[in-house]
């Protein structure tokens, strides 16, 4: 449903900052006051003394051992667009706006706090996810929009969901929310101000072409119809080999590759074979990041994950 099958192209052109926010003075929402939900959290869960799954090889296998990394994120533009998935924070006097749903059975009612001027997924005219996440640092609450679009009364969009950044609540079983896999999307984001900072503390977002008609926590939902138990389920969460030496690239891919060393990442969307999701911002190096090219699917192994903590199932 929410297929990301456009590769792009790294560029290096001058992208306007948009990770902090569409402010400077905008604060990032892992600050100590609003964490990016609890230490507890699936996200924030360490992986790398886990034991790999059984089945392992067997699903690199069917996603693809051959396949490079990709970054879905970077500076500059690519076709006129940033490169990743925006994200803006906003204060307590935001105009809060009611959104009509593609699939409101499944969408938090809101009202969201939408700028005018939010940042899409892709650009304003973007006509592929077009996800918008809005973080209001006042009341500690992520609002995330799939397919968000303006209309003459406001605002409209495929689905959406609202998550308490203090707390491990899941979406009830079967539903979706902005992504596929019913997961919220900022967690899983490379976001640079990480990178900066030294390090990546949590698990990543990343797509597979094809997914089971299956979900396994912390996902909630399903966006396949495919049966065969050699695919990955919507949640699944993957690693790189702890054999694998990242010493030899530059700074920033190798903070991306220690974090999936550490941290892993999750199956949270349908989309090209080992995309990882990123925030845009004009302090990422493409020619950097290009390097995780030299990454394949044969570099990575499933987590046996059954061991870990499960809140807010």
């Amino acid at each position: 449903m929410r297929a990301k099958l456009i590769t792009v192209a790294l560029a290096a052109a001058v992208l306007v900052a948009v990770a902090a926010g569409v402010s400077g003075a905008h604060r990032l929402p892992s600050e100590k006051h609003c964490p990016l939900f609890p230490k507890t959290s699936a996200w924030n869960q360490r992986v790398d003394r886990l034991p790999v799954a059984g089945n392992s090889a067997a699903i690199v296998r069917a996603i693809g051992p051959g396949d490079p990394v990709h970054p879905d994120f970077g500076s500059g533009r690519y076709q006129g667009s940033p490169i990743g998935i925006p994200y803006t924070t906003v204060g307590r006097h935001q105009h809060r706006s009611r959104v009509k749903f593609d699939y409101a059975d499944e969408s938090d009612k809101g009202p969201y706090p939408i700028p005018r001027d939010v940042p899409i997924e892709g650009g304003r005219r973007s006509s592929g996810d077009r996800h918008a996440i809005i973080v209001d640092r006042s009341r500690c609450k992520l609002y995330e929009l799939f397919a968000l679009y303006p209309s003459s009364h406001g605002w409209r969009a495929g689905s959406g969901a609202v998550w308490n950044l203090r707390s491990n609540k899941l979406r009830p079983a079967g539903w979706t929310s902005a992504d596929a896999a019913g997961l919220p999307i900022l967690p899983g984001l490379a976001r640079y101000d990480e990178v900066r900072r030294g390090s990546i503390d949590h698990a990543l977002r990343f797509t597979v072409e094809r997914t089971r008609r299956a979900f396994a926590y912390p996902a909630r939902h399903f966006a396949s119809n495919l049966t065969d138990p050699d695919l990955p389920p919507m949640g699944m969460r993957f690693r790189l080999k702890a054999s694998f030496d990242t010493s030899r690239f530059p700074r920033q891919s190798r903070i991306v590759l220690n974090a999936l060393k550490r941290y892993g990442m999750i199956v949270a969307d349908n989309g090209s074979n080992w995309f990882i999701s990123g925030a845009p911002n004009r302090g990422w190096d493409n020619d950097d990041l290009h390097h995780l090219g030299a990454v394949h699917g044969s570099d990575f192994e499933v987590v046996d994950t059954r061991s870990l903590p499960q809140p807010g199932r």
